[in-house]
């Protein structure tokens, strides 16, 4: 990893050590992440994190937002808008046909994270790469006709910074369910923080 994306990622494992929230990182094995890439176009920097930090079980927690990472393992059959492609249930029968992404859904487009509240997908936009070989992360709101992507973070590397940063905000609120004028005060709090770490991001307003 190069510094900047080993910052990021350290700064993230110290949020969940210091705010005693169970996270698993491990190593993805070489030949997953080469099959994710040739399937996936997976860009250099974020092939970097999952060979050095492949988040095994990681779920960030703030009172507005909960995002699960997931593993290399998991990247392809993640790649549907709802989450339906993840194994089933014990019991649960599996689904006789592979689901399928809507028609508006580009194939630059990669599933890396979702919601754990919302269920909506964060992804990649591969279409976008930059010199250091990462790209911006977007959301979109599922179950809707149409899919209106909202910037998250304008790099991967940014957008560990935010969750990392989002947690740290977080850690004067407690564990409860906040009510709308708390979620105002974690959202105004958080802000300034986003805006040293990506002003494009801000102006976007997912967080804020």
């Amino acid at each position: 990893m190069d510094s900047d994306l080993a910052e990021s990622v350290s700064a993230l494992k110290e949020i969940f050590t210091r705010r005693g929230i169970p996270a698993k990182f491990g190593k993805a094995a070489p030949a997953v992440v080469e099959d994710a890439r040739k399937a996936l176009r997976i860009p250099s920097r974020y092939r970097a994190f999952l060979l050095e930090a492949d988040p095994l079980d990681v779920e960030t927690v703030t009172p507005v937002e909960k995002v699960r990472l997931f593993s290399a393992a998991r990247l392809t059959l993640e790649q549907t808008v709802e989450g339906i492609g993840a194994a089933p249930a014990p019991g649960a029968a599996a689904s006789a046909e592979a689901p399928k992404l809507p028609a508006a859904w580009r194939k630059s487009w990669i599933i890396i994270a979702r919601s754990a509240l919302l269920g909506d997908p964060y992804f990649l936009d591969v279409s976008k790469l930059d010199a250091e070989g990462d790209c911006p992360i977007y959301t979109a709101m599922v179950g809707t006709e149409s899919i209106k992507p909202q910037l998250c973070a304008s790099s991967f590397q940014q957008f560990l910074r935010i969750l990392a940063m989002s947690m740290e905000v977080a850690t004067g609120f407690g564990n409860g369910v906040l009510d709308d004028d708390d979620e105002a005060i974690f959202r105004e709090a958080l802000a300034p923080k986003i805006k040293t770490i990506d002003s494009a991001a801000l102006r976007a307003g997912h967080w804020t």
